[in-house]
């Protein structure tokens, strides 16, 4: 149901066109979400980060100097609300340094800090975004995916960048149904996202149309999955069943074509 209801969204926003939504027949949670998530404005961000750098004791000159300076920069308000919490708490600090740095081994599970849900949950909600599209951007789309699964949406700063994180890992991890899902949150849930992600979304939702089970093109994109772990050294046993997978299915492929050459008399 909710493909055949957001299937004119991905068609606008491929196109660059506007238009308001039409009549959503999903359940009621899906209705009240409809088109409600959106970024805060920048001095509603600003306040917010200023209250939880005082709240964790760091109003000193020197680091409210610090954090006047980001938040006078250009930067996105995603960036400048996790600079904030790497002035604020050097946890956050290591854990994004970590993450960024392409020469740290790919970690293997979300980070202990990022599950307490005891802890603040705009801190914890926006550390995880943060974290998880670090990663994304070398490539861990498995650990990246999972530290968003330990937030939702509503909580951070920024839901389109929040979704399409999500979708991302799933379309490279060729989990079809998920990204479909994300994309469908990212294209009707999120008012304001930018348009360089609705248009990347559209475009992973239209070429995984074309996706069909077992044929080269899954035989391709399995490689690509291959390929990304080899990247980050994850050479272990998860790879070798997606090796292994592969192999199966190129074997079958050679015999298939060897029958249907035996059926056709040799010609």
């Amino acid at each position: 149901m909710r493909k055949a209801t957001w299937i004119s969204a991905v068609a606008l926003a491929l196109f660059g066109a506007t238009a308001a939504p039409a009549a959503d027949p999903r359940g009621s949670r899906d209705v009240l979400s409809f088109g409600n998530l959106q970024a805060p404005t920048p001095e509603a961000a600003r306040q917010r980060a200023r209250q939880w750098l005082d709240s964790v004791g760091k109003a000193d000159p020197a680091t409210v100097e610090r954090f006047n300076a980001v938040w006078d920069s250009e930067r996105t308000l995603l960036d400048k609300v996790t600079e904030t919490f790497t002035l604020g708490d050097p946890r956050a600090a290591a854990l994004l340094k970590e993450a960024r740095d392409p020469n740290a081994p790919a970690p293997e599970k979300v980070p202990a800090l990022l599950k307490d849900t005891k802890i603040d949950p705009y801190f914890r909600s926006n550390l995880a975004l943060a974290y998880a599209r670090a990663l994304a951007n070398r490539k861990v789309y498995g650990e990246a995916r999972e530290a968003l699964l330990t937030v939702k949406a509503e909580q951070v700063v920024d839901p389109g960048c929040f979704f399409f994180t999500k979708a991302l890992c799933e379309y490279t991890l060729m989990m079809k149904n998920d990204a479909d899902d994300s994309i469908a949150r990212l294209l009707e849930d999120v008012s304001d996202a930018p348009e360089r992600y609705r248009m990347v979304a559209a475009l992973m939702h239209f070429d995984m149309l074309s996706w069909q089970d077992k044929d080269l093109g899954w035989v391709a994109r399995k490689m690509g999955v291959i390929r990304d772990r080899l990247e980050i050294e994850r050479a272990g046993k998860e790879t070798q069943r997606i090796q292994k997978e592969v192999l199966v299915r190129l074997d079958e492929m050679i015999k298939e074509l060897e029958n249907q050459k035996k059926r056709s008399g040799g010609s």
